[in-house]
C-alpha cells in the first residue's frame, strides 16, 4: 500500500520534489518502537470498547510485532513516498494482514499519534539520562572521598582567592548535576501525559477509553484538552531547557579541566585514553574530550533556540512546522547522553596533582581574609581590619614576601593588637579547617557532605 492516506481529495500525484522535501522518515524512523507500542495499545483498546473485533485486534497486533522485528533486524524498506514512520508501519501492515490494516487508524490522527510517539520516546530517554546522571554524581562523590586531603586554590574572577579542599570543589559539581537530575525528574511529570485519542484536534466520535490506553502504555496522566494535546511541545522545550542548563555545567567543568591540564596550572593529568596528540608536534597531549564537550554545549543551546523559534508564532493546533521538532530533540538527547557517558568514564581516571595544587595555595595572599578575621577577634571592626590587612599586603608585595613570611615586628607596625598567634591562623590548613560554617570547606564539613551525598544516592529510586 503506497498510496497516500489522503489521496481521495487530490487529483494530482505529489511531485517527487515535494515528497522528498516533506518526508520525515530519515528522522522519525527511530520512533518505530514507540509508534508500534502505541498502535498495539490503541488496537487493544479499540477491541475492548467494541470498536473493532477481538480477532482483528489479535491480527493487527501480530502484524505490528512482525514489523517491529523487521525494522530491528534491518529488513525493512523505507520509502520517501510514505512520508513518515506512521505511514510506513501502516503500509507494511497492509501487506501483512490485508484490508483489516485500514481499521488501525480508527479514532486517531497522525497529529495525536506523533505526539504520543514523541512522549514515549522522551520519557524513555529522560529516565535514561537520570540514571546516567546518578552514576556521574556517584563518581564525583567517590572522587571527593578519595582526594579529601588535597588542598587547592579557590578562585574568583580567575584570581586565586582562598584555599579550599579539592573535594569541596568536586562536590560543587555534584550539587549542580543533582539539580539537573531533579529538573529532569520534574520534567518527567509533564512528559508522562498521554495524548492519544485527541485525534486531529477535536477528539473523536468513537466510544474510546483513553484511560485504558494510558494504562496499557503506563502513562501517569491523560491530556485534558484535545487542542492542546496535539499542539503542545512544551514538554520538549522543558527537556531542552533542562538539557541546556546541564550542558552549562558540563561546559564549566570542561573549561576547568582544560585549564587544570595546562602547563600553566599543572593541577591534573588527563588519562591517555581520553586525550589525543598533535599531527605535527610530538610532545602534545591535548584535552580533546573536555574541549569537545565544551563545544557541543553550543549544539544543545542551538536546539533549544531552534524549537523556541519554531513554536513562537504557531497558531493552534497542529502545523507541519512541528515536523522540525524531532531533529532538535534527537540531537540534544544524543549529545547530552554522550557527554554524560564520556565524562563518567573519564572522571575516575583523572590524576590530581596534590603537590602542585598545594604549592599554588602558598602564593597570592590567600590567607588575607583570615588575618582580617583574626583582627576582628581582637575587637577591631571588620572594615578597619580589612584596611589594616590591605596595607600589610601592599608592604609584603613591595618586599617580595607572603603575609606569613613577615616578622612579628613587621606585622605589629600595622596593628599593635597582633601577636604570635596570628601566624598559626595563617597556615593553609588552618585557613581551610576554620571554615566550619554550614556548607564551608572545612575537612569535617566536606567529609560529612560526601557521606550525606552517598547516602542520598544510595536511597534514590531510579526511574
Amino acid at each position: 500500500m503506497t498510496e497516500k492516506a489522503w489521496d481521495g481529495r487530490f487529483a494530482e500525484k505529489t511531485d517527487q520534489t515535494v515528497e522528498a522535501f516533506t518526508s520525515s522518515i530519515a528522522i522519525d524512523r527511530r520512533l518505530y518502537r514507540h509508534d508500534i507500542d502505541g498502535s498495539i495499545a490503541h488496537c487493544g483498546m479499540l477491541a475492548r470498547t467494541g470498536i473493532i473485533s477481538e480477532q482483528d485486534a489479535v491480527l493487527l497486533s501480530k502484524g505490528l510485532e512482525q514489523i517491529r522485528d523487521e525494522i530491528a533486524d534491518g529488513l525493512f524498506v523505507f520509502d520517501d513516498r510514505l512520508e513518515d514512520i506512521h505511514m510506513h508501519v501502516e503500509s507494511r501492515l497492509f501487506d501483512i494482514v490485508g484490508n483489516v490494516a485500514r481499521k488501525l487508524h480508527t479514532a486517531r490522527s497522525r497529529n495525536d499519534q506523533v505526539a504520543l510517539d514523541a512522549r514515549l520516546y522522551l520519557r524513555e530517554e529522560t529516565r535514561r539520562i537520570i540514571r546516567q546522571l546518578h552514576a556521574l554524581r556517584n563518581g564525583f562523590v567517590e572522587a571527593a572521598r578519595v582526594n579529601i586531603s588535597i588542598i587547592m586554590p579557590g578562585y574568583t574572577h580567575m584570581q586565586r582567592a582562598q584555599p579550599v579542599l579539592l573535594s569541596h570543589h568536586l562536590l560543587a559539581y555534584y550539587e549542580m548535576f543533582t539539580r539537573d537530575a531533579e529538573r529532569f525528574r520534574d520534567a518527567l511529570t509533564r512528559i508522562d501525559v498521554m495524548p492519544l485519542g485527541c485525534a486531529a484536534l477535536a477528539g473523536t466520535t468513537y466510544p474510546i477509553d483513553r484511560d485504558d490506553t494510558a494504562r496499557q502504555l503506563k502513562f501517569g496522566d491523560v491530556s485534558a484538552n484535545s487542542i492542546d494535546a496535539v499542539a503542545d511541545r512544551d514538554f520538549m522545550l522543558e527537556f531542552l531547557s533542562a538539557a541546556s542548563i546541564c550542558m552549562v555545567h558540563f561546559s564549566r567543568l570542561s573549561e576547568e579541566l582544560v585549564l587544570w591540564a595546562s602547563t600553566e596550572f599543572g593541577f591534573i593529568e588527563l588519562p591517555d585514553a581520553f586525550s589525543t596528540g598533535s599531527s605535527i608536534m610530538p610532545q602534545k597531549k591535548n584535552p580533546d574530550v573536555p574541549e569537545l564537550i565544551r563545544g557541543k554545549t553550543g549544539r544543545v543551546f542551538g536546539d533549544l533556540m531552534a524549537l523556541l523559534t519554531t513554536m513562537k508564532a504557531l497558531p493552534m493546533a497542529y502545523n507541519r512546522d512541528l515536523q522540525e521538532d524531532k531533529s532538535t530533540l534527537f540531537s540534544s538527547v544524543d549529545t547530552l547522553q554522550a557527554c554524560i557517558d564520556v565524562m563518567s568514564k573519564m572522571l575516575p581516571r583523572i590524576m590530581f596533582k596534590k603537590d602542585a595544587m598545594r604549592q599554588a595555595t602558598t602564593k597570592g595572599f590567600l590567607n588575607a581574609t583570615d588575618m582580617a578575621d583574626y583582627l576582628v577577634g581582637k575587637g577591631i571592626p571588620f572594615r578597619e581590619a580589612h584596611a589594616v590587612v590591605g596595607r600589610a599586603v601592599a608592604y609584603a608585595l613591595d618586599h617580595g614576601k607572603e603575609l606569613e613570611q613577615l616578622s612579628l615586628e613587621e606585622m605589629r607596625t600595622f596593628s599593635k593588637e597582633i601577636d604570635a598567634a596570628l601566624f598559626d591562623a595563617l597556615t593553609v590548613e588552618q585557613v581551610v579547617n576554620r571554615r566550619t560554617s554550614k556548607g564551608g570547606t572545612a575537612t569535617e564539613n566536606v567529609k560529612a557532605a560526601a557521606n550525606l551525598a552517598a547516602e542520598r544516592l544510595a536511597a534514590e529510586t531510579l526511574p
